[in-house]
């Protein structure tokens, strides 16, 4: 299976040849927002935007916007074909190529809404997302892959805590039991999880870090239904057809 990084960077690359967007030299200038300016100020406090465990970037592209969280946020100015240019071996370039992906991509059409949801919106799409779920699936034990902390609160009261564990990176998470759920050790539990769920449900932000290529191919090799959330994954949902979940962004 190709890494989802490459397969769309091969298709955004043929779209920007076919509309002429890279030769244009259109300007994408990529800077890090305030917590204020990404999330808003909601009432609960353990998103880890507002812990500081991520921040947000965003591109801008001819007046569309795209972004996407990562732990390792840098600036950039250039044209498409720059972007298009850069090696995608690291958080950094991931993230700059991931925010400009969704800004291209709202821009021409592809996907809607490409900017984080705010104040109390975060906690009002967990609740649609489990509920979404549950109507779509029915009561399945799911996997989450990457603390959410509404929507792992909003899984627990929909499907209930013996049918929800989630894995995490962050070592401060992992192995506490958080809303009822057990934190197990993103770097050594994934494929266990996999295998215990019958449904995944997976932080886009996988796509930045570097670890989405793992799951994906072990959710595939195990018949496990997978789908993305956040607004990191909108373009790569879009141009590699995986399923996601996002209802409020903007």
């Amino acid at each position: 299976m190709k890494p989802i990084i490459i397969e769309v960077k091969e298709k955004l690359q043929s779209i920007a040849d076919r509309e002429h967007l890279g030769e244009a030299a259109v300007k994408v200038t990529i800077g890090t927002l305030t917590v204020k300016q990404a999330i808003g100020t909601p009432r609960r406090q353990d998103f880890p935007l507002l812990q500081g465990k991520e921040v947000m970037i965003e591109a801008e592209f001819r007046g569309n916007y795209g972004q996407a969280f990562t732990d390792r946020p840098s600036d950039f100015s250039g044209s498409l074909n720059d972007i298009l240019e850069l090696t995608l071996d690291k958080s950094e370039t991931r993230a700059i190529f991931i925010a400009t992906l969704n800004a291209v991509a709202a821009y021409l059409g592809l996907v809607g809404e490409t900017r984080h949801c705010r104040d109390e919106e975060p906690e009002e799409c967990a609740a649609e997302i489990a509920q979404n779920i549950l109507a779509d699936a029915g009561k399945v034990k799911v996997g989450l892959i990457g603390i959410q902390p509404a929507i792992l609160e909003n899984l627990v009261l929909t499907f209930g805590r013996d049918n929800v564990r989630c894995t995490d990176l962050n070592p401060d998470n992992i192995g506490t039991i958080k809303y009822g759920a057990q934190i197990w050790d993103g770097r050594t539990d994934t494929e266990k999880l996999i295998k215990w769920c019958d449904l995944l449900l997976v932080t886009s932000s996988a796509i930045v870090n570097g670890t989405f290529d793992e799951i994906r191919e072990k959710a595939a090799s195990h018949g496990k239904r997978m789908i993305i959330f956040g607004v990191t994954g909108a373009g790569v949902a879009a141009l590699a057809g995986l399923e996601r979940l996002c209802f409020k962004a903007h």
